[in-house]
């Protein structure tokens, strides 16, 4: 389908894979590393219109990538409905997945799949799509997805136990420090709140023994009194474990987030809580939510009939663009499943995206996650902010960010230099660099 009545016609596609700079954050895999790759897409149509998009950088989403970017050209903006299709006929399959089971490491997703890849790769076309088509109508992405609900989108501090540096000194300094006990946890959540006035925390978890996680939220509760918090351990508990951390901290969490890997496991956690698995003590009200368990539409069924989560966290990275998160949210809706957003290490390209799409989904139960805080560097030229821990949603044609060529060619520099051993993310890699006889645990950990 061709739309050049109205120039929205795609000429051009430009992939630019970039390297930026990534603390020393912790989690239950290892460290990230010094710099993560991200992959800035440009669509340009035939009005002159350029369209900006962005998803992971990794060699498995650049293979899938160009080969989509060469059959985008002729096609019209406007043909989002075929993207899928096209995606599963041009781009095959990438050279490694995971099975049953694993975990993608470098997102800590849940399972790796070709069709999840894929749909990791096409969001990022998806949202370039549409950032053309309202740059070239003068209308706002969220119009083009019906209108917003809101003015403003409420994001959560993102916590991390992290070390003042990376091993060796690689990487790029900041001013942020140690944060390796309850004390440094609490430091970090004060400068978030003073800086951009975040009320909801969330702490990464899987990195340390649950009864010193456990003594960090604790400390965050006395110091926030009745401020929603979180606790993402990724999975690395047990069952028993996250039953007892749950019975815990439930008077203080708002959820708790992929305390055990998979759904059969989260089901038995979520039954105890409902105090439904014989002889449990069980602690009502204390929701499961998931970014690794549930992030296709295959595996919403499964999930929400053993009831094995009570939160989504959607990322329209993970379900294939924008127009997918208003479907996820229609189900969730539908089922009375809570729904939020999950955040990876992102620019403001993709947190404009976000921020457009969370306007416009009524059934927005609680604040999104967002690394964009963490990030020293980006492609736009002007960052985007946060006012009271909420970001403005821009009317603005479009995303309503602009791009500097200038940061993104020095970025893509960056790229360009490096022989290789940064273009994957691997946590389990940047630790060896401390440690190095580290693996990548196998869960449960505790």
């Amino acid at each position: 389908m061709t739309d050049a009545r109205h120039g929205l016609t795609l000429t051009e596609v430009r992939l630019t894979p970039v390297l930026v700079a990534d603390p020393p954050l912790l989690n239950t895999q290892g460290v990230h590393q010094p710099y993560t790759p991200r992959l800035i897409i440009e669509v340009t149509t035939e009005g002159g219109v350029t369209g900006l998009g962005e998803t992971y950088g990794d060699t498995a989403y650049l293979t899938l990538g160009q080969p989509l970017a060469d059959a985008l050209i002729g096609r019209s903006v406007t043909d989002l409905n075929a993207l899928p299709e096209l995606a599963a006929e041009v781009c095959g399959d990438p050279p490694v997945t995971t099975g049953a089971g694993a975990v993608d490491a470098g997102g800590l997703r849940g399972v790796r799949t070709a069709g999840k890849l894929r749909l990791s790769v096409l969001s990022g076309f998806e949202v370039a799509c549409l950032d053309a088509w309202g740059r070239a109508t003068g209308l706002p992405v969220h119009a083009l997805l019906g209108g917003k609900v809101r003015d403003r989108v409420e994001y959560s501090a993102y916590l991390f136990y992290r070390w003042a540096e990376h091993p060796g000194g690689r990487g790029e300094p900041d001013d942020w420090g140690a944060a390796l006990d309850p004390a440094g946890v609490v430091a970090q959540a004060r400068r978030f709140a003073d800086t951009h006035g975040f009320t909801s925390f969330k702490l990464k978890g899987g990195v340390f023994p649950p009864d010193e996680e456990i003594a960090a939220v604790r400390a965050l509760a006395a110091e926030f009194p009745g401020r929603p918090l979180r606790l993402d351990p990724n999975g690395a508990w047990s069952v028993p474990t996250s039953c007892r951390v749950a019975d815990e901290l439930a008077d203080v969490l708002e959820y708790l987030e992929d305390p055990t890997s998979g759904t059969a496991g989260m089901a038995e956690v979520a039954a105890a809580l409902r105090g439904t698995r014989p002889g449990a003590p069980g602690r009502a009200g204390l929701p499961l939510a998931t970014n690794m368990c549930v992030t296709t539409f295959d595996e919403i069924a499964e999930a929400f009939a053993r009831d094995a989560v009570q939160i989504v966290l959607a990322d329209h990275h993970y379900w294939g663009g924008l127009r997918h998160t208003r479907e996820l949210a229609a189900v969730c809706r539908t089922f009375g499943v809570g729904l939020s957003m999950h955040s990876n290490t992102h620019l403001g390209i993709s947190l404009a995206a976000m921020t457009q799409v969370a306007a416009t989904v009524p059934h927005l139960d609680h604040a999104c996650d967002s690394h964009y805080p963490w990030q020293t560097e980006d492609v736009l030229t002007e960052r985007i902010g946060f006012r009271d821990g909420r970001v403005d949603v821009s009317d603005a044609p479009g995303l309503g960010v602009t791009l500097d060529r200038d940061r993104l060619a020095a970025l893509h520099r960056r790229w360009l230099a490096d022989d290789g051993g940064l273009r994957d993310r691997d946590d389990a890699a940047a630790m060896r660099h401390a440690d190095p006889g580290w693996a990548a645990p196998v869960t449960p950990r505790w």
